[in-house]
């Protein structure tokens, strides 16, 4: 199965946005890698089983891509996220402050998290689309909860 990558687009490009910024902490490189994602998926003759396979192959490959660029010479070298923060606006400051500490987790914890509450997928899935076992993904989102909680406590 392949469906038109125009309607991918539509479909998925806010959750692979979401999901290349969580590790790349940039807008940038964020929009960057999901139009190579969506090149690699024009690219390749692969047949997928359906629209939810389509849509973990898609996410596995923004989460790969992402990892590839924040481990770059040039993207180690750059800005954090703070500058970006500055420019949402958002409606609670318990948001901003739910955002800044989301982003300040381990990048294992905060892929697994943002897979787990913002993706909506279940921890089999995750840990079907990241390659590892269920069993690790339980452990990530607890101790990622963990770390939540004493850094929004701090706060």
């Amino acid at each position: 199965m392949r469906l038109p990558v125009d309607e991918l687009v539509r479909k998925y490009k806010d959750n692979l946005f979401r999901a290349a910024f969580s590790i790349c902490r940039n807008t940038e490189d964020a929009e960057d890698v999901v139009q190579d994602t969506y090149i690699q998926y024009m690219d390749s003759s692969r047949q997928f089983e359906s629209e939810e396979h389509i849509k973990a192959w898609l996410l596995r490959t923004a989460i790969n891509k992402s990892k590839n660029t924040v481990r770059s010479f040039w993207r180690r070298n750059r800005v954090d996220i703070g500058e970006y923060l500055e420019e949402i606006p958002f409606p609670e400051p318990e948001d901003r402050q739910l955002v800044e500490a989301v982003m300040s987790l381990p990048q294992p914890y905060r892929i697994v998290i943002h897979l787990y509450y913002q993706e909506d997928y279940p921890v089999k899935d995750i840990a079907r689309i990241l390659n590892i076992p269920a069993g690790t993904v339980k452990s990530r989102l607890a101790r990622g909860r963990k770390i939540l909680k004493a850094i929004l406590r701090e706060d």
